[in-house]
């Protein structure tokens, strides 16, 4: 039996898979299609260089067993069942107070050119004080960004306004 050239897993990340299996491109896009932008070089070299596929089912507000799923059984791997794990608060949470907002960075125009605005936001979450909030103005849901800011001790809220506009809050602990 052949060894998969990759075992595609929640972990994955998105430009790996890709690369790997190039005909999956279309079919992400179609399941996902936020991800219509891979189609840019730039974004393709910095968002889906870090995105995992666990991050993109969020970012497509879909299942991540599902999404999973359809790529395995596409290159022929066997299916997996994984347990409901969703790390992100969609629902606002007491510490919000719109009064308390100390910053804002709309990431969406650093995203149009391929900027990773990653390194901005962490920059600007370590100089928050606590009870201070910071707000994000995105495209999709910033799974990485958020990951990375939890790991921060960071809390957050995600407050979606429309398909393509995400406002997502950040507080320290």
């Amino acid at each position: 039996m052949e060894t998969p050239k990759l075992i595609i897993s929640p972990k994955t990340k998105v430009l790996q898979l890709i690369e790997t299996y190039p005909q999956l491109e279309e079919l992400l896009i179609s399941y996902v299609p936020a991800f219509r932008k891979l189609k840019n070089p730039l974004l393709r070299n910095t968002v889906a260089k870090i995105t995992t596929l666990q991050q993109a089912a969020v970012i497509g507000n879909v299942k991540v067993e599902e999404l999973i799923n359809l790529f395995r059984s596409e290159v022929g791997e066997d299916l997996i069942e994984m347990a409901e794990d969703s790390t992100f608060n969609t629902i606002q949470p007491d510490w919000y107070d719109e009064d308390r907002i100390v910053s804002s960075l709309d990431i969406r125009a650093m995203l149009n050119v391929g900027e990773q605005p990653v390194n901005q936001v962490i920059t600007d979450l370590n100089k928050l004080k606590p009870a201070e909030i910071y707000e994000v103005v995105a495209p999709f849901i910033p799974a990485p960004l958020i990951d990375k800011a939890t790991s921060l001790n960071m809390v957050h809220w995600i407050d979606q306004k429309g398909a393509e506009l995400f406002q997502v809050y950040f507080c320290r602990k």
